[in-house]
């Protein structure tokens, strides 16, 4: 790996550098290694002491310790970096992969939905996941509990189906799903964008459904109660511009109040492959050839104003003090959408976005995906 990749992800990994800084930090100073070194000048103007960047070695060993285990690291801007992953503004710097890295940039579709599914949920799931199969669509879930795991199952006989997991390529989690984790690593692809040894937690969760939303067309909610992270993965394709199906159910079943929920809000109601299909740029889909461990094939509907530039926007200037100080004072312990921070204040959105930049430098607050924002408490200052 050359030395400007490893820089890259030597930025990525630093602690205090999400997504949108990572972009923002290459377009002010061209390249990875002009922007570590100028690192320290930047967090010092951001109010901090210092942040921990591994070192070249650190980044040397994850690499040969991903080999070892069959995987590799994608970065930004690698040509197989999955395109339609990469549009989106919170894309993450670095991906692990093992297996078929090809399946990433596979037209594909999510399914996601309740752990503790229903009987009549997990054969949905099951229908949906090995009919899209069937058509040559890749089928990207969760690898959790109920309506993923059937989801997995009923199209990884063609090989045809994406796990985006929470934790690193070297932690299971659920535990009982080993076997099904390491079936698809070896017939399908596994993704994650946490560094080796990370064990899944709460907050690395969210990450998960992004990656889920952002590589398909479209994602399919099957039984998702309220306030269940189901819902993350809906609300973050809608903000991508994908397509959103759900499944409907009784309403007696509080598994499926989530997604009735956003039926009556425009969620394409989804009863059949069929309905998916329809719904799809150039539904054509029955004449795609099965992707090999080569290019993904080209796909007649793969939608080519989402094909990035791979290139970082353009830095603005640093924000006022006094933007500084008047965002700072909307943020809140509760994630929030941008959105209403740029409501709130008289700044523009790149102003608002640069003082959000800084503040999560400075260690104030968080982009989280999906164009939300939460303050960190003073003691991660």
């Amino acid at each position: 790996m050359t030395s400007d990749r490893i820089d890259l992800i030597r930025l990525a990994r630093t602690d205090g550098i999400g997504p949108v800084n990572f972009r923002r930090l290459l377009a002010r100073h061209g390249n990875a290694r002009a922007a570590l070194d100028a690192l320290p000048h930047d967090v010092a103007r951001a109010g901090r002491q210092a942040l921990h960047v591994p070192t070249i070695v650190h980044i040397e060993d994850e690499i040969a310790a991903t080999a070892r285990l069959g995987g590799r690291l994608i970065v930004w801007g690698d040509p197989d970096y999955p395109a339609l992953l990469s549009d989106i503004n919170d894309a993450p710097p670095v991906l692990s992969v093992m297996g078929n890295a090809a399946l990433l940039s596979t037209p594909g579709i999510g399914i996601v939905g309740a752990r503790n599914a229903s009987a009549a949920g997990i054969r949905m799931s099951e229908a949906l996941a090995a009919g899209l199969a069937g058509a040559g669509l890749c089928v990207v879930s969760g690898l959790a509990r109920g309506i993923d795991a059937a989801a997995h199952r009923a199209s990884l006989h063609a090989g045809l189906t994406v796990a985006a997991i929470a934790g690193g390529l070297d932690r299971v989690y659920p535990s009982e799903h080993a076997a099904l984790q390491a079936e698809i690593a070896e017939k399908g692809c596994l993704v994650t964008e946490a560094p080796l040894g990370t064990t899944p937690q709460s907050r690395h969760f969210p990450r998960r459904n992004r990656l889920i939303a952002g590589i398909t067309l479209g994602s399919v909610i099957v039984e998702a109660a309220f306030h269940s992270g189901t819902l993350i993965t809906a609300r973050l394709a809608q903000s991508y511009g994908r397509e959103l199906f759900a499944v409907p159910g009784s309403p007696l079943d509080p598994r499926s109040r989530g997604s009735n929920a956003l039926l009556r809000d425009g969620a394409i109601l989804t009863e059949t492959v069929s309905d998916i299909l329809a719904h799809l740029p150039g539904h054509g889909v029955s004449g795609l050839s099965r992707p090999s461990n080569g290019p993904a094939p080209h796909a007649p509907y793969t939608v080519a104003s989402l094909t990035p530039a791979r290139k970082p926007p353009p830095d603005r200037p640093p924000p006022s003090e006094k933007a500084l100080e008047h965002v700072r004072e909307l943020l809140s312990p509760t994630p929030i959408p941008v959105d209403d921070i740029v409501s709130r204040c008289q700044f523009s959105v790149s102003v608002v976005v640069a003082a959000l930049s800084e503040l999560e430098l400075g260690g104030f607050a968080a982009l989280l995906p999906g164009g939300q924002v939460v303050s960190l408490p003073q003691e991660r200052q």
